[in-house]
């Protein structure tokens, strides 16, 4: 089956019933606003039934209807303008708890990528960073956030770890401009794709570095470019990217390259812990100085 759900339907109205051909135009012309209906709500909007919506994906070859609501988000996120993404979540949100909605979005998020994440890949992800010459970080726009606290902790563990921060991808290559075979770089990326990090993991790649991929979505630029992939189910809060489970991923991947480090880190710490004690950095229970 083709990527591109929207080519599936395309190719395929044809064939359809008319029922199926109400349901492929609806989707074709409101994609933005089709990814996000439930089967019910589909039927009643192009007045069919809901087993007549529950059909259709199964004629597009999909195990059921939320198998290809699935795809259909996943083709969409790095389309939608932020204009776009405000009118769909107020679609999705409503007058319900807005607390609730986004909570309980995130928590499915996390399950699902717990459920769908390859352990092999985990595995070869933590060992290939384990034995790195030099470890590029890479995450721009609201991925930075990803990219700073993946530094942050890898540089208690490791002494070669450069994050690559620039707003220009002149300047991103620059500071790549000595990777090589022997590196790791790992990208994080998420809807909508920054085209700076597929390029610079581009050169990664060229330059014979092993490339590991945070994202999404095999749809996602950076799945391609790859030779080690992450996948963690990002969401639309409104104009927010919502990345809870890219980061709680990106916290699993710490705390496994952290054990497989266990030496190196209890001794950062127990330097750490003397350093931080001899010039008072936190307050102990009961120490009232400043």
């Amino acid at each position: 089956m083709s990527r591109d759900i929207l080519v599936a339907i395309q190719s395929g109205m044809g064939s359809f019933s008319k029922g199926q051909k109400l349901i492929g135009r609806y989707i074709l012309d409101n994609y933005d606003k089709a990814a996000f209906m439930t089967a019910a709500k589909m039927g009643q909007t192009v007045k069919v039934s809901e087993s007549t919506v529950v059909r259709f994906a199964a004629e597009l070859g999909y195990d059921g209807y939320p198998a290809m609501q699935r795809a259909l988000q996943e083709m969409i996120r790095s389309k939608l303008t932020a204009v776009q993404r405000i009118e769909v979540a107020n679609d999705r949100i409503s007058d319900e708890d807005v607390l609730a909605k986004v909570v309980q979005s995130d928590i499915e998020k996390i399950r699902m990528s717990l459920e769908e994440l390859s352990r092999e890949e985990f595995s070869a992800v933590v060992d290939a960073i384990a034995r790195a010459r030099r470890i590029y970080i890479l995450g721009v726009r609201s991925s930075s956030t990803l990219s700073d606290f993946l530094t942050f902790y890898f540089n208690l563990i490791f002494d070669n770890v450069r994050q690559v921060q620039s707003t220009l991808a002149s300047e991103m290559f620059e500071q790549m401009l000595r990777v090589g075979p022997e590196d790791v770089v790992i990208g994080i990326s998420f809807p909508r794709y920054s085209t700076r990090t597929a390029r610079a993991m581009e050169f990664a790649r060229d330059q014979g570095a092993t490339v590991v991929a945070i994202t999404d979505s095999e749809l996602s630029p950076l799945y391609q470019t790859a030779s080690l992939r992450l996948l963690a189910k990002s969401d639309m809060a409104s104009f927010v990217d919502s990345l809870v489970a890219p980061l709680s991923v990106i916290n699993a991947l710490i705390v496994a390259v952290g054990r497989k480090k266990l030496t190196e880190v209890t001794e950062t710490f127990r330097r750490l812990e003397r350093i931080w004690d001899e010039y008072h950095v936190y307050e102990k229970s009961g120490d009232t100085t400043a």
